[in-house]
C-alpha cells in the first residue's frame, strides 16, 4: 500500500480502535485493515480490551471523591493502588505496549521473573474473553483439527490443544491473538461443569529463550497465572483458581505438550 505519511503501525491501530484518528488517516488505516487480517485481529482485540476495562473500572472512577476522602487512610491507600493499576492498563492500551509488571504479583525469589510480559498478556486476554457468552472462542472445538492447523501455521510452530476432560475441563475452542512484541499468539479456552473457565495462552519468540520452571503470578483482581518458557515458546495457564488447583492442571498441560 502506498502511504504518503508514516507506515501504519500499532499506534494507528490503537487510535483507530479508540476513534481518535482524523478522517484522512482513518481511511488509510481502514484500507490497511482490509488488506491485513492480522491488523483486523489486533483492532478487534483492542476494542474488546477497551470494553473490558470500562466494564471493570468505570464504577470505581465514578465514585464520589468527597465521601471517600473522609474514609480511613487504609482505604485511601488501597483505592490509590487500584487507581494506579487502572492508569497502568490505560497506558498499556494507549501506547501499544504491555509492560504490566506493576499489575501482577510475581512468585520469584530474585524479584526479577524472566517473563512478566507473558503473564500479563495471558491475564489480560483471559479477562477479555473468559467472560464472553456468545463468542468466547473464534473457532469451536467441533473444528479442532482445523483450529490447530490454522494456529500452527500462523505461529510458525506446531501447536497442540491439550485435553483436560479427565480433570473436569472440556476444551471449548480457541482463537488467534496479537502478541505484545509484534507477531501473533493464541488462546485455548476450557470450561468446567460449573461454567468456570481457564485459558491457555501460547506465543512464540524470534529466538530461543532460557527455559524456566513453572512460575506463578497473580493479577490484583484474583486471576492466577502459571507460566513457563521453553525454547521459542511461551505458555501461560490462567484462571480464577487456587494456586495448587491451577498447578495440577499446568502439570497435565505440560505433559501433553511434551508428549
Amino acid at each position: 500500500m502506498s502511504d504518503p505519511r508514516a507506515p501504519i503501525g500499532d499506534d494507528d491501530l490503537h487510535a483507530y480502535a479508540d476513534g481518535r484518528l482524523d478522517p484522512a488517516r482513518r481511511a488509510e488505516v481502514e484500507v490497511w485493515i482490509a488488506q491485513s487480517p492480522e491488523a483486523g485481529s489486533r483492532v478487534a482485540f483492542y476494542r474488546r480490551l477497551n470494553v473490558e476495562l470500562h466494564r471493570r473500572f468505570d464504577p470505581v472512577l465514578a465514585e464520589p471523591l468527597s465521601a471517600k476522602m473522609q474514609e480511613p487512610r487504609s482505604w485511601t491507600r488501597s483505592r490509590l493502588a487500584r487507581a494506579v493499576a487502572v492508569a497502568g492498563l490505560v497506558v498499556l492500551g494507549a501506547a501499544g505496549g504491555w509492560t504490566a509488571r506493576g499489575l501482577m504479583h510475581f512468585d520469584d525469589s530474585t524479584g526479577h521473573p524472566p517473563a512478566p510480559l507473558l503473564a500479563a498478556q495471558a491475564a489480560i486476554a483471559h479477562a477479555v474473553y473468559a467472560v464472553e457468552v456468545r463468542h468466547p472462542v473464534e473457532v469451536a472445538v467441533e473444528e479442532e483439527a482445523h483450529l490447530v492447523t490454522w494456529l500452527s501455521r500462523r505461529l510458525g510452530q506446531t501447536i497442540k490443544a491439550p485435553h483436560l476432560e479427565t480433570s473436569g475441563w472440556r476444551l471449548m475452542g480457541g482463537r488467534l491473538l496479537p502478541a505484545a512484541e509484534g507477531g501473533v499468539a493464541c488462546q485455548f479456552m476450557y470450561e468446567n461443569a460449573g461454567g468456570q473457565r481457564i485459558t491457555l495462552f501460547i506465543k512464540t519468540a524470534a529466538e530461543d529463550q532460557p527455559e524456566t520452571a513453572f512460575r506463578f503470578a497473580q493479577e490484583r483482581d484474583g486471576v492466577s497465572v502459571f507460566y513457563w518458557l521453553e525454547r521459542k515458546m511461551g505458555y501461560a495457564l490462567t484462571g480464577r483458581l487456587e494456586r495448587d488447583d491451577l498447578l495440577r492442571l499446568v502439570r497435565i498441560v505440560y505433559e501433553q505438550l511434551e508428549s
